[in-house]
């Protein structure tokens, strides 16, 4: 915008002084050559007085030396009875323009070899006319023009550069609070909460400044009302919560009670961090920098140990592939937990008892695969069941675990996908990108297709059955 108005404050003043200079400097150089002409005119006025009172030679030369011009006047005095003709000076004009002017009695100008003659016309004493040839170089017609153009020309430049000067200032004034107001918006954006802009500018950008103020003032008390709410309500979960884990401390000794009582004291944990994070001033962002996140494969083997007692009281066959070697992931170990347990929770609550399930894990050059697959009914519809606050459509499905896959994949430029399964049911494949790309936006959550590495592709449709 700055640049844009200082372009066009150089064209239009650029063109202000070409109409102005050019037009000008004709007229100044039509004004150099009228006063040299008005000079020989004088200069042949000077002699005029002389021929009308005697044509003597002698006489005449004086007086042409006096007049200061003898090189470059010239008298001719035509022959009359028994008077020769005289010819004083030296002549440059073609003996017909001075017949035509002596003819014609009227003064007349001509070109000649290195600038032009003033021919005058005077009456003599007998009766004819003689002419006075007056030399005017173009030097004398030039003289004082390139000082004059000079000068125009360094105050058409002067206006253009004060023109361009003011113009910046004027766009500095107008651009520096737009900028001010991009950046705010981009810090904003970022997770800044703390971002406002300077209420300064024209009108119009400081009228957008405080609407930007406000609303990020809006913004905050808004994710401080949600922070409390979210709080308030893991709270209400304590009094239900201590209530089952009296019950699971009654339940004696067993793989099932044992079970049970680390899932109750894992859901107290998950609450009390729930509880902290949303009491926080401050959203925890994971660490990016060199050696953050988890190995993918050790939280696999952890969360599979949990979930495979319940799997065998269910009588559900299970397989773990691709765990057998560290897979690093920018992926904090917590949130990896929390999506493995999403997943295979999905498996448990919208399977029959039975159900084959498996969970391989696929590393790649820049990608790692998660897939969880089971052997169950399926997903009628996979782009719903990844709309936040829909599920899958059965009694109990929300749609949360899902969502909290989804953005776990996109927070590092991944994606989720929901196909069919080579067991017979539902197949969810977690893509985790390594190389720290942005993430991709996308029209249908979980339906869109990424390019893959050939080979984390082989190794992928190699290894997706069961034994």
């Amino acid at each position: 915008m700055r640049w844009a108005l200082v372009k066009v404050s150089l064209a239009v003043t650029t063109m202000v002084v070409l109409a102005f200079a050019v037009p000008l400097g004709l007229v100044i150089r039509e004004m150099a050559r009228d006063r040299a002409f008005s000079n020989a005119e004088r200069q042949a006025a000077a002699v005029a007085p002389a021929l009308s009172i005697t044509t003597d030679r002698d006489q005449l030369e004086r007086v042409v030396a006096s007049a200061g011009s003898d090189s470059g006047m010239a008298v001719h005095i035509p022959a009359s009875g028994k008077t020769a003709a005289v010819d004083l000076g030296r002549r440059r004009a073609a003996e017909g323009d001075i017949a035509t002017v002596r003819r014609l009695g009227r003064a007349s100008t001509t070109e000649v070899p290195g600038g032009s003659t003033l021919l005058q016309p005077v009456a003599l004493s007998s009766g004819e006319i003689a002419v006075v040839e007056v030399y005017v170089p173009d030097s004398e017609v030039t003289n004082g023009l390139a000082t004059a153009w000079a000068v125009l020309a360094g105050v058409g430049i002067a206006l253009i550069v004060g023109s361009v000067a003011v113009a910046d200032r004027l766009g500095v004034r107008m651009v520096r609070p737009a900028q001010r107001l991009v950046e705010g918006a981009h810090e904003l954006g970022e997770g800044k909460l703390g971002a406002r802009v300077p209420e300064e500018g024209p009108t119009e950008l400081r009228l957008a400044a405080v609407a930007f103020n406000a609303m990020a003032d809006q913004v905050v008390q808004l994710l401080a009302n949600e922070r409390e709410l979210a709080a308030d309500l893991s709270h209400r979960l304590r009094t239900p919560l201590t209530v089952l884990r009296l019950n699971a401390a009654s339940l004696g000794d067993g793989p099932a009670a044992e079970q049970t009582r680390a899932a109750v004291a894992q859901l107290e944990g998950e609450v009390d961090t729930i509880i902290r994070t949303a009491r926080e001033a401050k959203p925890q962002t994971v660490a990016a920098g060199p050696g953050a996140g988890c190995d993918a494969a050790e939280v696999v083997r952890e969360r599979m140990a949990f979930w495979s007692a319940l799997a065998e009281d269910e009588g559900r066959k299970v397989r773990v592939a691709g765990v057998d070697r560290p897979v690093r992931i920018p992926v904090a170990r917590a949130d990896l937990a929390a999506a493995l347990d999403a997943l295979l929770g999905n498996v448990f609550r919208h399977t029959p008892e039975g159900t084959a399930f498996a969970v391989d894990v696929h590393n790649g050059e820049d990608a790692v695969i998660v897939l969880v697959s089971d052997a169950g009914p399926g997903i009628a519809d996979p782009e719903a069941a990844m709309a936040r606050g829909h599920g899958s459509g059965s009694a109990g499905s929300t749609g949360l675990g899902l969502d909290i896959v989804r953005r776990l994949a996109e927070s590092t430029g991944g994606d989720v996908r929901i196909g069919s399964s080579v067991l017979g049911g539902t197949e969810v494949r977690l893509w985790i990108q390594l190389d720290g790309r942005a993430p991709v936006r996308r029209g249908h959550r979980g339906t869109v297709r990424r390019r893959r590495p050939g080979r984390l592709v082989s190794t992928f449709n190699r290894s997706r059955s069961l034994p």
